[in-house]
């Protein structure tokens, strides 16, 4: 089965362009990895919660949007590849201006479980 790196942040609304681009160029170094699909998407309906949410996991502030994207691969060992060829691959340097505060970001692999 598939295995898939998740994430989450919170993106200042007036970086949302900003955020598709960077979103749109890393997925050519991903593709160039394995990956098989990557998923970018904007809050639209993320409510706050009163013991834990979305919003409270990123820290959402003010004027800020959360962000859930996936990258599916193959297999855990291509992603790993692509996450070792971080360190080595010069194209990723490019991608380190990144429109939101990354200390926020959570994300996480995953296996599948099931897919239909």
């Amino acid at each position: 089965m598939s295995y898939v790196s998740g994430f989450m942040a919170a993106v200042p609304i007036e970086n949302k362009d900003a955020y598709r681009a960077s979103a749109e160029k890393s997925w050519q170094l991903f593709k160039d990895y394995g990956a098989t699909g990557i998923r970018e998407c904007w809050e639209a309906d993320v409510p706050d919660g009163e013991v834990t949410s979305l919003p409270m996991a990123v820290k959402r502030q003010e004027g800020e949007a959360v962000v859930f994207s996936w990258i599916l691969w193959p297999d855990k060992a291509t992603c790993d590849a692509c996450w070792a060829s971080m360190e080595t691959d010069p194209r990723w340097g490019e991608m380190m201006d990144m429109p939101f505060d990354g200390k926020r970001m959570i994300f996480g692999g995953f296996e599948t479980l099931f897919e239909a």
